[in-house]
């Protein structure tokens, strides 16, 4: 039978075939609303056309109510029943709301009881019952009197609702035209031969001559008119300078302040942070770690050289190198300011390894470097250059091994700025800038005595010595002092080319750094790989102390405010600084400056004016470090007494210690 026989079939049914019944017919549900009109047209005042609406509202309200009630923890519901219960004065929990709507249906229940009594026994009954239930009622109230009647109490409304609207204010939009002249143009044209584009060229060319020599005499009138009339000119910049100089300058004062800002704590422990645990520790002291300096460039070179500025004692150079000669490369220059730890005021890159440097000091904007390769070059500091100004060469008798260390000399009779290098080759070496070349000339080769090479055909090679260090003396000009790989150190004169003045049977290995004493002009100190430090008279031929640090020592430097304190860097990381005239024994503080392992320290020096010192290693990084109170104790003030300050008072407090340890018989 057909399934659809027993079901009643609406008279509009359409009737379909098998086919069309099992045919699938997808719907799809939208949120669009069927019945909003559709192509709405309005008028644009912005674009002042009409426009197609596109964008209309789909939402189909079907049901609104708008309620007044207060939810109880909301704001509104909290301030009502704080005002109710001021009015009141009694404070209404729900359980006494909710108590006469259980005390009400309790009656309606008890109401409900007697009716349904009532209507069982019948209605002859019930009038009898309401006359009795009327009398108990009077004698009651007749017993009982009328309880007093308590004023009504007004309630808040709990249900208070407050609607409230506003219309913000539609700004009219407004349009702006303005109408401009047309561009003036003219119409060109000119026939150009090869005369005519030579002849344009060379007026050019004349053009540009001739403002390079206004630009050169303009500094020159300006110093004339200094003297004339003795009053300073502030200095106007020519109006070809490039912009991007300028910008330059004040990024530079910005990045400072911001790193003034960064590193606050660091420049307020540099400046006013004195150690007070000094006082429980005896003769002790500390180091206190301050900025670190470091490169991205430099963090595969070593920290070769380091040199502070004479002038401007927040500024030092470093030279960056490697001592494994198996591994050179690039080397480069970077000179760090302390209020700037984060990037190089200048950065200089050079194709052989930095070896040394140092400041001249009456001309603090040239640098004097000594590279791997044997070169030697200046860096003017005043020029914009990646280049050195000067720089030697094969032809002008560059040295054939590293240079080990350079010194600036006072200039010479023709004022002539002049400098001194000390190589592995054996030469001592004097650079004269002489019309902006280095004119060379040696002062004398060291000769390793007793040391002679077997040559062909057995002649006797005299071989020379290998200098690693060297220092002038500090009064006596001519007098300088030079420590070999061998362990000697030589006493020389620049007036003697041939010979020396004295030799020293130092130490058993290399000599890495030789100096005299700043105050005492007798007295200079040695640093070697055998692990010693030691202190010379130069007149004696014996050390006067020597301290061994268990390790190879790597730089020795004396300090620039006492005669008898000295800091030295050994190659496991540590620095040590000594003060004779508290411990002739042992160091006052040893502290690790380097923490990574396979790290060696390389140089150290003294701030010229401040309690600082900076120490480089072997992965590029400069650490400043802070002397505590106890590394830098000066005479206490007596009663009645004036401290003697000055040099003399540092010489007799050195020559104090000295004449301990001199041998009776010897020569003061």
């Amino acid at each position: 039978e057909d399934w659809s026989s027993g079901r009643v079939r609406s008279p509009d049914q359409l009737d379909l075939s098998e086919a069309e019944l099992k045919a699938e017919v997808t719907r799809t549900l939208t949120a669009n609303n069927p019945h909003i009109p559709r192509d709405i047209v309005r008028f644009s005042f912005k674009e002042r056309a009409y426009k197609l609406v596109d964008d209309m509202d789909q939402t189909a309200i079907h049901f609104t109510l708008n309620g007044y009630l207060v939810h109880k923890d909301s704001d509104e519901g909290r301030r009502q029943s704080i005002r109710s219960i001021t009015e009141t004065g009694s404070f209404i929990e729900e359980a006494p709301v909710e108590a006469p709507a259980e005390a009400t249906e309790e009656a309606e229940t008890k109401e409900e009881e007697p009716t349904e009594e009532a209507e069982g026994e019948g209605e002859g009954e019930g009038e009898g019952e309401g006359a009795q239930e009327a009398e108990a009622a009077e004698a009651a109230e007749a017993e009982e009197p009328p309880p007093p009647k308590e004023p009504e109490r007004k309630l808040a409304n709990q249900f208070n609702f407050i609607e409230r609207g506003s219309a913000t204010y539609h700004n009219p939009l407004r349009e702006r035209g303005l109408q401009t002249d047309p561009a003036p143009f003219e119409t060109f044209s000119e026939n150009v031969n090869q005369w005519f584009i030579y002849d344009t060229y060379m007026e050019e060319l004349e053009r540009m001559e001739k403002a390079k020599e206004k630009e050169k005499a303009k500094p020159v009138a300006a110093k004339k008119e200094d003297k004339k009339t003795g009053r300073k000119l502030s200095y106007v910049e020519p109006p070809h300078v490039d912009s991007l100089s300028k910008v330059a300058k004040a990024a530079k004062i910005a990045e400072r302040m911001v790193n003034l800002n960064t590193f606050d704590d660091i420049a307020q422990d540099f400046k006013y942070f004195e150690d007070a645990s000094d006082e429980f520790r005896g003769q002790k002291g500390t180091l206190l770690p301050l900025w670190k300096f470091q490169y991205e460039k430099t963090k595969k070179l070593a920290v070769t050289a380091l040199s502070w500025n004479p002038k401007y004692k927040d500024l030092f150079a470093v030279g960056y190198g490697s001592y494994d000669f198996m591994k050179q490369g690039h080397g480069m220059l970077l000179l760090y300011s302390l209020k700037n730890p984060s990037f190089p005021e200048y950065s200089f890159s050079s194709e052989s390894g930095i070896m040394c440097l140092d400041f001249h000091s009456d001309h603090p904007y040239l640098l004097a470097v000594g590279f791997y390769d044997g070169n030697v070059a200046i860096y003017n500091l005043k020029k914009a250059s990646s280049q050195p100004s000067y720089k030697s060469s094969a032809k002008s008798g560059k040295h054939t091994e590293p240079v080990w260390q350079v010194k600036w000399q006072k200039d010479d009779m023709d004022n002539n700025s002049n400098f001194f290098s000390v190589s592995s080759d054996g030469r001592i070496v004097s650079w004269t800038l002489v019309k902006n070349e280095l004119v060379h000339m040696d002062v004398i080769k060291l000769s390793a005595d007793g040391t002679r090479m077997q040559g062909p055909e057995g002649l006797q090679l005299q071989t020379l010595g290998s200098g690693t260090s060297f220092d002038f003396h500090k009064k006596i000009d001519y007098l300088f002092l030079v420590g070999t790989e061998e362990g000697k150190i030589y006493k020389c004169s620049k007036n003697y080319s041939s010979q020396f003045l004295d030799v020293f049977e130092a130490h058993h290995m290399a000599v890495d750094s030789i100096s005299w004493n700043p105050f005492h002009l007798k007295v200079f100190i040695s640093c070697s790989s055998d692990w010693t430090v030691k202190i010379w008279d130069h007149t004696i031929k014996t050390p006067m102390f020597v301290y061994e640090l268990g390790t190879a020592v790597g730089d020795v430097a004396w300090s620039p405010y006492s005669s008898t304190v000295f800091a030295a860097v050994t190659t496991d990381g540590q620095a040590h600084v000594f003060d004779l005239n508290i411990n002739k024994l042992e160091p006052l503080c040893t502290q690790l400056v380097v923490t990574r392992k396979k790290n060696k320290t390389t140089h150290v020096q003294f701030n010229p004016v401040y309690p600082v010192i900076i120490v480089g290693d072997e992965r590029g990084l400069i650490t400043c470090l802070k002397l505590s109170p106890n590394l830098r104790k000066m005479p206490k003030e007596k009663k009645g007494q004036e401290v003697k300050k000055g040099p003399e008072v540092e010489i007799a407090k050195l020559e104090k210690l000295l004449s301990l340890v001199r041998e009776p018989g010897s020569k003061k």
